[in-house]
């Protein structure tokens, strides 16, 4: 299976491509981002790409995969609205564009987040843009469209958290979420697993959340 990710330099995206690369079913994985992962590896081809509204001089070299793993994203914490609408959304549509249109018969996973809404009527501006996504994916013909919304995500290794807050959260807030609530917690490796197995679902559309990664991971 020939593989495209996005967001491979964050902590989703770690998670992904670690799982990738131990994966024997993930022959080749190309790799688009601002900047490189540092990973060298026969399976990883990578592209430099600075306009996530652009795909125009890169679009032949998108063509002939199997799946997308669309892990790019960011918090919206400190960011005007303008700006976190310009990532979540518009980068989300301008990819399935022209993704769709080299690869009729690709699968779609993309990373929301525990609380989206795809009614877009919540007062957090996040969830209402993350559903915005999600629904826009949903007018697209791809094969396959997997919906993630994992809730805490435990880094194993070969993951590094992209906020430093983040190492205190998995000290202090994991061990409790765990013990008492562990429904919403799961570990990179989970997700990464999970991810890679969510290409063989037979649903057109479908919402994973964090006991259903759970599941997902172990089939594989």
């Amino acid at each position: 299976m020939k593989i495209i990710l996005f967001g491979a330099t964050g902590m989703v995206g770690q998670c992904v491509l670690t799982e990738c690369l131990k994966s024997p079913i993930i022959k080749d994985i190309l790799i688009i981002g601002r900047k490189s992962c540092g990973i060298k590896d026969d399976k990883i081809k990578e592209i430099i790409h600075n306009d996530f509204l652009d795909y125009s001089n890169i679009e032949s070299e998108l063509k002939g995969y199997d799946a997308c793993f669309y892990c790019l994203g960011v918090s919206s914490s400190g960011m005007s609205k303008d700006k976190y609408y310009d990532i979540t959304y518009n980068y989300t549509v301008a990819v399935a564009e022209v993704l769709i249109k080299q690869n009729p018969a690709m699968r779609f996973s993309f990373i929301s987040g525990a609380g989206t809404d795809e009614k877009e009527k919540s007062i957090l501006n996040w969830a209402r843009v993350k559903g915005k996504a999600e629904n826009v994916l949903r007018k697209y013909q791809f094969k396959s469209l997997s919906l993630f919304r994992p809730s805490y995500i435990k880094a194993l290794e070969g993951v590094k958290p992209t906020y430093t807050m983040y190492i205190y959260f998995d000290w202090l807030l994991y061990p409790i979420l765990k013990t008492f609530f562990p429904k919403t917690t799961v570990t990179s490796e989970e997700l990464g697993k999970a991810m890679i197995n969510s290409v063989f679902q037979t649903e057109e559309v479908r919402i994973i959340e964090s006991p259903d990664i759970k599941k997902l991971a172990d089939l594989g």
